[in-house]
């Protein structure tokens, strides 16, 4: 029964694009502790967090190309990174940063190369963010009013929506009734 299971399970493995045998550091299944997997919406980027540089960190991997991709910023030595989720096309990475044993959100965006802190006013525990496909909005949990509350954040109508290119650009405005 088990030889069965294990037959199903690499053939599995191998039809996904997976050789069950690679466990290098460059390759996506390792020796190592890799855990809260993320899909970007258009199913090409894989993110997920991994203890395979010595610390806890967002690996990035391009599932089309089946390598590593290191944005630069991304992950800083002196921050323990959690719970990634990314944008329609992985341009947004929002995770938790536990910064000074608290945690904060914090959006990272890839074209940029910038990392903006989202919650840094918020005097209370955030965990499990979520990004919008597009990037504008951002749920997470709370626990702001002594229990565990879910909270959207809107980051507004000017910023650069991750949309697939030659896509049309909804005017928020049009969609406003008198």
């Amino acid at each position: 029964m088990s030889l069965g299971i294990s037959a199903i399970s690499i053939s599995f493995l191998a039809s996904c694009g997976i050789n069950p045998r690679q466990t290098g550091i460059l390759t996506l299944n390792s020796t190592y502790n890799d855990e809260q997997p993320s899909i970007s919406g258009n199913g090409r980027w894989l993110a997920f967090v991994s203890n395979r540089n010595g610390n806890s960190a967002i690996l990035l991997y391009d599932l089309q190309q089946e390598l590593f991709e290191n944005p630069t910023g991304l992950n800083q030595s002196d921050v323990i990174a959690e719970s990634p989720s990314l944008s329609r096309t992985a341009r947004y990475i929002v995770y938790v940063a536990n910064l000074q044993g608290r945690p904060d959100i914090v959006l990272y965006d890839r074209a940029t190369k910038r990392s903006e802190l989202l919650t840094q006013a918020y005097r209370s525990w955030v965990r499990n963010p979520h990004i919008s496909p597009d990037g504008r909005y951002i749920v997470f949990e709370t626990a702001r009013r002594g229990q565990w509350d879910v909270e959207v954040l809107d980051r507004g109508p000017l910023i650069e929506l991750d949309i697939p290119d030659g896509a049309p650009v909804e005017n928020p405005q049009q969609n406003i009734q008198p």
